[in-house]
């Protein structure tokens, strides 16, 4: 047998078999990369793949952590509330409105300080119900199911 049929008999199917091993393997059980931590193991006397471990890059992406800030820190419901107190200037009467004035929203409840008891039982006795209709009007009935006033 030549050295050419030689090789494409024998060496190159070995050669194709050991190519696609090292395709499959993942990159953690790299034979020569876990040989050179053995090695450096061996040398140092002590295994550090641990603190190696830990020392590696572990950031994460803006992409990754946004939505968990924007839960944490309530950005959506801050967002809703001033929403909430900018139409609630335009929707409402100018006379209640300088008496009156939300102060947040809690599970589809909306709270409004109102500045003495007499505009309290106002409100409560005549606009109460005008005042639910358009902010539901506006906002949905989900959002606002309720209003709470209060005097503060």
């Amino acid at each position: 047998m030549d050295n050419v049929n030689f090789f494409h008999a024998r060496i190159r199917p070995t050669l194709r078999v050991l190519k696609q091993a090292k395709r499959n393997q993942p990159i953690s059980t790299h034979l020569p990369a876990r040989a050179a931590r053995n090695i450096l193991t061996q040398w140092r006397g002590i295994d550090l793949s641990e603190q190696e471990r830990a020392r590696t890059d572990s950031t994460l992406t803006a992409a990754c952590v946004t939505p968990g800030l924007v839960k944490r820190l309530r950005l959506e419901q801050r967002r809703s509330e001033a929403e909430i107190a900018k139409v609630w200037n335009e929707l409402i009467d100018p006379t209640v409105t300088a008496h009156a004035q939300p102060t947040g929203i809690h599970k589809g409840t909306l709270f409004v300080n109102v500045d003495s008891n007499v505009w309290l039982s106002e409100i409560l006795r005549y606009r109460r119900h005008e005042i639910l209709q358009r902010l539901q009007h506006a906002f949905g009935s989900v959002l606002i199911a309720r209003i709470s006033f209060r005097v503060g």
